[in-house]
């Protein structure tokens, strides 16, 4: 689970990481109040996706009048496709360098891996390698000061701003096990003069360990779409392509992805609809499909338990009594694959037994014109 910005940092600051002065507001009104307080401002949208500030997510005032103003025109619109229904109004930060801090798990070491580097301010994955110095960490000694001082001087730190960052490093880690982290991120850990300031804050908890964590406020991921697809039970992800794709299995429909795009095609979403072939379960499926607006459809389903005329009935059904107006391409294979067929052809409707004959085919009619079945 990704904790919210500001919620990350109220966790950093408890345990002892230097945070800028700020509070969140969820009206224009609590946005001129908090400016006040702290003089010139940086106003911030909080969502659950980077690149913010390229999408303008980001804003600065120098007087509560115009931190009333950004808030008004911030509150309320979507950044990369996440409502904004709150921000984070702090301390403008005078910045002279940006670094990065981070811990995470290193899943093949089987260790926890702390990283720095002097480039901060950009996504880690950004930087190229020699830019970030790794560390893995004995689970049984965690991080300990000559730990942050070893970093600190591969940084190139020196004097006070040295034993600031050994002192945070170890500050973070207790945030990475107390709250049994997947990652802790400050990004970035900036020079500010003579201090260092975590300017921004990033704190994600593996769900299967939340149980302990009653204390930290539940966040929602997603879209709105993604949220309201989440209540039916489908594992739904929203992309940006102009193709709908339903498949059962998370394998299957990542494999269709791929092949849409090795034809030139883009996804508009990932829904495994699982196991089921109900005429009404298929009926929702279909419905989100739709609600993403894409120029086709693309069916892909492997009869394992699930029965292909089963599906096929459905499909049928579901195209009889509420349309589905835009191109649908069917794949269908294995159990009772040759009475899916021929129910399906009984209706007009065909279906491919290739899955790279169906991509292909999706790609040229959703490259054309659209129509309606």
């Amino acid at each position: 689970m990704k904790l919210y910005e500001y919620l990350a940092k109220e966790v950093m600051g408890k345990h002892g990481v230097p945070i800028p002065r700020g509070r969140v507001a969820a009206s224009p009104e609590e946005a001129e109040k908090i400016a006040a307080e702290l003089g010139e401002v940086a106003i911030k949208v909080q969502v659950l996706a980077g690149g913010r500030g390229k999408a303008g997510g980001i804003a600065f005032a120098a007087t509560p009048q115009e931190a009333r103003d950004h808030a008004a025109r911030l509150l309320g619109i979507q950044i990369r496709g996440l409502q904004v229904d709150r921000v984070l109004v702090e301390e403008k930060l005078k910045i002279d360098r940006e670094l990065y801090l981070g811990l995470t798990v290193d899943t093949s070491a089987r260790v926890p891996l702390v990283m720095a580097s002097t480039e901060g301010g950009v996504n880690i994955e950004e930087v190229p390698e020699k830019y970030i110095i790794k560390q893995h960490l004995d689970v049984h000694m965690g991080l300990y000061p000559f730990h942050g001082r070893q970093l600190a001087r591969r940084l190139g730190l020196t004097g006070s701003l040295a034993r600031q960052f050994a002192d945070t490093a170890v500050r973070l880690y207790q945030v990475f096990r107390e709250y049994d982290a997947e990652l802790v991120e400050v990004n970035p850990l900036v020079v500010s003069g003579d201090r260092l300031v975590a300017a921004d804050g990033r704190l994600n908890i593996d769900d299967d360990a939340l149980y302990r964590h009653p204390q930290v406020p539940r966040t929602h991921e997603g879209t709105e779409l993604e949220l309201r697809v989440k209540e039916l039970g489908l594992a739904f992800v929203q992309l940006d392509g102009d193709i709908a794709v339903m498949a059962n299995g998370a394998g299957i429909t990542m494999a269709v992805l791929d092949i849409l795009a090795s034809y030139g095609g883009k996804a508009a979403n990932f829904l495994d609809a699982g196991g089921g072939a109900a005429i009404e379960p298929t009926a929702r499926a279909i419905e989100v499909l739709l609600a993403t607006n894409p120029r086709a459809i693309l069916v892909n389903i492997f009869g394992g338990i699930t029965r292909c005329d089963d599906v096929a009935r459905a499909l049928i059904q579901v195209k009889n009594t509420r349309g589905i107006p835009v191109p649908l391409v069917i794949r269908l294979v294995g159990t009772n694959e040759e009475a899916a067929l021929s129910i399906l052809r009984e209706s007009g409707l065909t279906a491919f037994r290739s899955m790279r004959d169906a991509a292909a085919e999706v790609v040229r009619i959703s490259h054309g014109p659209g129509g309606e079945l």
